[in-house]
């Protein structure tokens, strides 16, 4: 059976749509769909500031096993926990006053970040204008998310940020990355460039305050979302849509040598020549043993839909691209995830008004792949799946407008 998705391709004088296709591959023991629905109302009628009114969540689980959700509804972005694993939440703290242009699709959520002493850094983006700049604003916690700082700026350069992504090392420093336009249309040589750049700086006190910004790389696609984690040793490592000579916006790994951007790594030659913004980021993990996994869409001239690929620690290239999906289906929106020795894959198939998420693991560090299960299905909106994990247990974190939020349970402890 062939299915085909599409994928709005948007450019400075409207859009157009863009089919394609991708493979399915082996996957594992997979427990049953069996989440906790918090269902939303219809998105035309529900303005509120609450949790069925969302058009995006994000989930984390803090060091007491509570559940945590950071989501954005009614033009503000709110946190609540549950100590039940999302069968029922905290009444709802409203961070920052309410946004009328609030930057708070899938690829751009508000970004929620625990780390190991307890203090929170939430973040997200306000538009300022027609043409997609906007202002990212972060607001911290000390005090168990009871009260909130007062919504400040993460940038002291007022052009543009968007998607904003945050992690925590072992001490507690914050590393932010982000899609920054400060530099927009001008290279070292005076030359314009395309895109925008890659910009980051890191906090030592809890997210009070960061260092001053500085720019990991230039140019790279201005409507992509990141893919960030921090590696054992401390060290950030980002993947994104960077722009390659001749348009060309292929995927390339960038990996932090203390403080300061190192090596720059393709992931692959995809040779997507596009003048224009294909609004699907990328995903990233990175295992114990120091590789990368990486997963990404494309509609290159080499190939077409969702793909995975590794590297080996140490090693200078990453392995042969492999389809993510069923064969001449659609896969999108993938989100990889590492938990010990095994690696989660989940991803949204399209197939009409149906949306369905699958999942895949892997034991041996990406090498083989369980066959691919289905976890869970809607028929209207869905925000992307996201997978966390607990005490040595994934989940699957999904909210879609029929159903609600729905935390899964991917496999037993």
């Amino acid at each position: 059976m062939v299915h085909l998705k599409r994928w709005p391709l948007i450019f400075a004088g409207g859009f157009f749509w863009v089919t394609a296709a991708v493979a399915e591959d082996p996957n594992a023991a997979i427990m049953p769909a069996s989440g906790v629905s918090h269902r939303m109302h219809d998105a035309a009628t529900c303005t509120e500031p609450e949790l069925k009114c969302a058009t995006s969540v994000t989930p984390v689980f803090s060091g007491d096993g509570r559940l945590w959700l950071a989501w954005a509804a009614g033009g503000t972005v709110s946190v609540a926990f549950s100590t039940d694993q999302g069968r029922n939440f905290s009444s709802p703290v409203v961070v920052g006053p309410r946004a009328d242009r609030l930057d708070a699709g899938s690829e751009s959520r508000p970004q929620l970040l625990i780390d190991k002493q307890g203090r929170m850094t939430v973040a997200w983006s306000v538009f300022k204008d027609d043409k997609y700049n906007a202002q990212v604003y972060l607001s911290t916690s000390q005090d168990d998310g009871a009260h909130f700082s007062e919504p400040r700026p993460l940038a002291d350069n007022p052009v543009s940020q968007r998607f904003p992504m945050f992690a925590a090392d072992d001490d507690g420093n914050i590393f932010a990355a982000w899609i920054d336009k400060r530099n927009a249309g001008t290279g070292a040589d005076g030359k314009k460039l395309p895109g925008a750049a890659l910009a980051f700086a890191w906090s030592r006190d809890g997210g009070n305050s960061f260092a001053p910004v500085q720019i990991a790389d230039q140019p790279a696609c201005e409507c992509c979302r990141l893919g960030l984690a921090m590696g054992n040793d401390g060290k950030p490592v980002i993947v994104y849509r960077k722009l390659f000579e001749g348009g060309i916006r292929d995927h390339a790994v960038l990996t932090f040598d203390k403080d300061k951007p190192g090596r720059i790594l393709r992931v692959a030659d995809d040779a997507w020549a596009i003048n224009g913004c294909p609004h699907h980021g990328p995903a990233l993990a990175v295992m114990d043993d120091g590789s990368y996994h990486v997963a990404w869409f494309t509609q290159g001239a080499k190939r077409q839909g969702a793909f995975y690929a590794y590297k080996k620690a140490g090693a200078t290239g990453f392995s042969t691209p492999l389809p993510i999906g069923a064969a001449g289906k659609m896969a999108g929106r993938s989100y990889l995830l590492a938990n010990g020795n095994k690696l989660w894959l989940v991803w949204k198939e399209v197939v009409e008004k149906q949306t369905t998420v699958y999942a895949q693991m892997s034991g041996d560090r990406g090498r083989h792949w369980s066959k691919a299960r289905m976890i869970a299905e809607t028929s209207a909106y869905s925000d992307h799946p996201i997978l966390i994990n607990n005490a040595g247990q994934t989940w699957l974190s999904w909210f879609t407008r029929n159903e609600g939020y729905r935390l899964i349970a991917l496999q037993k402890k």
